[in-house]
């Protein structure tokens, strides 16, 4: 049944120079708390990575709009505006495509939002749920 995991990361910008701790094929990469190159490999870090686990979309819509939030006053000018970035989130996560909003803070911060799909159509990872204890998982109605 398809679900969706959250990953978000803050740090200095020029720690995403890093290519080689963002790659799976890294020994580093498990322990790294850059996000990775490739959106779907964020299943592949460690549970204790995952932000949240939505079993509806509007659930997801939700932590991105949230998070995004925590972090609006701290950005460089806004490009595209909040409602249209969660009309395309809804519509392309309700399809099984990752959502992955990176953006820049002042002082040379960075911040990734991520919701990836699970199973997800373009990396083969096992669901972290299976593979350890998630800290927050928001479930819909039953």
């Amino acid at each position: 049944m398809m679900h969706w995991h959250a990953y978000q990361w803050v740090g200095p910008g020029t720690d995403c120079e890093n290519e080689a701790e963002r790659r799976p094929s890294s020994p580093a990469f498990s322990s790294s708390v850059l996000p990775p190159m490739r959106t779907g490999d964020w299943l592949a870090k460690p549970a204790s990575h995952v932000a949240g686990t939505f079993h509806e979309v509007e659930q997801a819509v939700g932590w991105l709009a949230g998070e995004y939030g925590k972090v609006r006053d701290a950005l460089r000018p806004e490009g595209i505006p909040l409602h249209e970035r969660l009309d395309t989130a809804r519509d392309l996560l309700s399809g099984g495509v990752d959502v992955q909003w990176g953006e820049w803070l002042h002082g040379g911060r960075f911040v990734t939002l991520g919701v990836i799909c699970c199973p997800n159509r373009h990396a083969s990872h096992p669901c972290p749920l299976r593979r350890g204890t998630v800290t927050q998982v928001v479930r819909g109605p039953p």
